[in-house]
């Protein structure tokens, strides 16, 4: 038998449980079944934003894949490019949340085979957003790219926007800084 490290059964029944409580909550999972290994690592993303969203950066700096090509986008910033890239954009992102919750999370589509995989989803969360003091809730349509690597489903890249309606193509253009 392997052993765990430790904290690693804690740690599973803990993704096993999260995953569980948004399985209620997912929508248009019509796709073919994932390997569940792989389903593993989509549930601990999901776990990590919820880490996220209370300013803890570490469950996707896990998640992510020890490599120079690895790319993180946020709403935050330009995209983070290497490990010590992605490593800081996490961190930043980080501070951005206090007190946050994950309400749902939508599977859109899923992509792939064998050792690599594209997930689309909406994730749906609540937090105190930068200073404000309140409460606020918010969406976020995010890819995610999953290679299977060393025996293990690693991210190697996510990128998260808050674009879920409808623009117009003004909203391209730059916003006037007063």
């Amino acid at each position: 038998m392997r052993h765990l490290p430790r904290g690693g059964i804690m740690r599973i029944v803990v993704v096993a449980c999260f995953a569980l409580s948004l399985m209620g909550s997912v929508a248009g999972a019509k796709s073919a079944a994932l390997p569940p290994s792989l389903e593993l690592a989509i549930a601990e993303s999901h776990e990590a934003l919820r880490k996220i969203l209370n300013g803890d950066p570490s469950g996707y700096a896990a998640l992510f894949a020890d490599r120079d090509d690895i790319t993180l986008g946020n709403p935050f910033g330009p995209f983070g490019k290497g490990p010590v890239e992605v490593r800081s954009r996490l961190a930043n992102a980080a501070t951005k949340y206090r007190e946050g919750s994950v309400r749902s999370v939508e599977r859109i589509a899923v992509y792939g085979s064998g050792d690599q995989y594209v997930l689309v989803e909406i994730e749906n969360g609540r937090a105190k957003l930068g200073s404000s003091a309140d409460l606020a809730d918010f969406s976020a349509r995010v890819t995610s790219v999953y290679q299977l690597l060393g025996g293990q489903w690693r991210l190697v890249h996510r990128h998260a926007d808050p674009i879920t309606t409808p623009r117009g193509a003004e909203s391209m253009l730059p916003t006037p800084r007063p």
